[in-house]
C-alpha cells in the first residue's frame, strides 16, 4: 500500500514525541521526518521532509495541554498529507480531547466532540484510533472507521504484579460502573464498590456514600481520566472515612490539570497508576507516587494490523 517497503509511515507532532519514538521502536521502523513550527503570530506551518505518495500514513498526536494547539496541528498535518497524495490517513489520538463535551447537558450548549470528529474528517483522516474514550458513543460521530483501544490490560498486568492483598475496586461514580467491573473481573476474586458522587459544577465535585464494603480493605479506584484530581481527593478521603487501610488510583489519561500537582502530594494517596497517553510535565515526574506505563506496544501492534489488514479486536480477546 505504501511507498516504504511495504511498512508503515509514522509520523508524530510535537504533543507526544517520546510515545511516538517507542512506538517507531516497537514497530522497527524510523520516525517520519517533519518539520512543524510557528511563526512570531503563534501561526502552526508545517512541511513533510519525505516523499509519502501512495503511503499508508499514521500520526501520532494527543490532543492533549495546550488542546486547542494540538489539535490545530493536527489537523494542519492531515491536510498537508492528504495535499501530499498519501493514500491512507490515520489519526491516532492516545487522548481524544474535548471527548467530555459529548451532549447537551443544558441549553444553548455544543457538542464540541462531534465537532472535533468533524474536522477531523474534513482535514484528511480516513481512519482513527484511539484509546480509552470517555463516552464510547462517540465513535458514532465519525463516517469513518474507528479503532478504539483498552488500555486496560497494560495497567491489570502492573496490578496483577503488586499482589495486593484484600483489593476492592473502586468505581469513583455511577457512569464509571461498567469499567470498574470489568476491571475487577479481569482482577480475579476482587470485590467492587460505588462511590455515590454529586457534581457541583465543572471540574467541582463531591463525594456523598460508599455503596460496599470497603473497611480493612485496599481500596483501587479506576476511571479512565484524571484531569484537576477534585473527584479522586473526595474519594480516598471519603474511603479513609470508611475504614478503608490504603488508597490508590488508576487510570489511562494522566490530564493532571490546575491543582492537581498539589493535590496529589498533599493527598493521603498511597500511588497512582496511569499510562503515557498524555506525556506528564516536569513537575509531575518528580512526584514518587505516580507511575506510568507504555501503551507504545499497544498502539504499535494495532497500527501493524491495521496497515496489514487484520484484526484489530483480536487484541482484546
Amino acid at each position: 500500500m505504501d511507498n516504504n517497503n511495504g511498512r508503515p509511515l509514522v509520523f508524530s507532532g510535537r504533543a507526544n514525541l517520546e510515545l511516538a519514538k517507542d512506538i517507531c521502536k516497537y514497530l522497527d521502523i524510523s520516525l517520519g521526518q517533519i518539520d512543524i513550527k510557528n511563526f512570531s503570530d503563534q501561526e502552526i506551518f508545517v512541511r513533510i521532509e519525505e516523499n509519502v505518495r501512495g503511503g499508508d500514513v499514521f500520526i501520532i498526536q494527543p490532543t492533549c495541554y495546550p488542546g486547542n494547539e494540538h489539535l490545530m496541528e493536527l489537523l494542519i498535518m492531515m491536510d498537508a498529507f492528504r495535499r501530499s497524495s498519501a493514500k491512507r490517513i490515520t489519526a491516532v489520538l492516545p487522548y481524544y480531547g474535548y471527548a467530555r463535551q459529548d451532549r447537551k447537558t443544558e441549553p444553548r450548549v455544543p457538542i464540541t466532540s462531534k465537532l472535533v470528529a468533524d474536522l477531523l474528517q474534513v482535514s484528511g483522516a480516513n481512519r482513527i484510533l484511539t484509546v480509552d474514550l470517555h463516552a464510547g458513543q462517540i465513535q458514532g460521530f465519525f463516517n469513518i472507521p474507528v479503532d478504539h483501544l483498552y488500555a486496560m490490560n497494560v495497567l491489570i498486568d502492573y496490578v496483577k504484579e503488586q499482589q495486593f492483598e484484600d483489593l476492592v475496586v473502586i468505581s469513583p461514580d455511577a457512569g464509571g460502573v461498567e469499567r470498574a467491573r470489568a476491571f475487577a473481573k479481569r482482577l480475579g476474586e476482587v470485590s467492587l464498590a460505588i462511590i455515590d458522587k454529586r457534581r457541583e459544577a465543572a471540574n467541582i465535585a463531591r463525594a456523598m456514600n460508599i455503596i460496599g464494603d470497603v473497611e480493612g480493605k485496599r481500596c483501587l479506584i479506576v476511571d479512565d481520566m484524571i484531569d484537576t484530581a477534585g473527584t479522586l481527593m473526595e474519594a480516598t478521603d471519603a474511603l479513609l472515612g470508611a475504614g478503608a487501610l490504603e488508597v490508590h488510583a488508576c487510570c489511562t489519561h494522566p490530564v493532571l490539570s490546575g491543582p492537581a500537582r498539589e493535590r496529589i502530594v498533599q493527598s493521603p494517596l498511597k500511588s497512582m497508576i496511569a499510562t503515557n497517553t498524555i506525556p506528564l510535565n516536569e513537575e509531575l515526574k518528580k512526584i514518587g507516587k505516580i507511575k506510568i506505563l507504555s501503551v507504545a506496544p499497544l498502539l504499535g501492534e494495532a497500527i501493524s494490523r491495521i496497515h496489514q489488514e487484520t484484526s484489530v479486536s483480536s487484541l482484546f480477546d
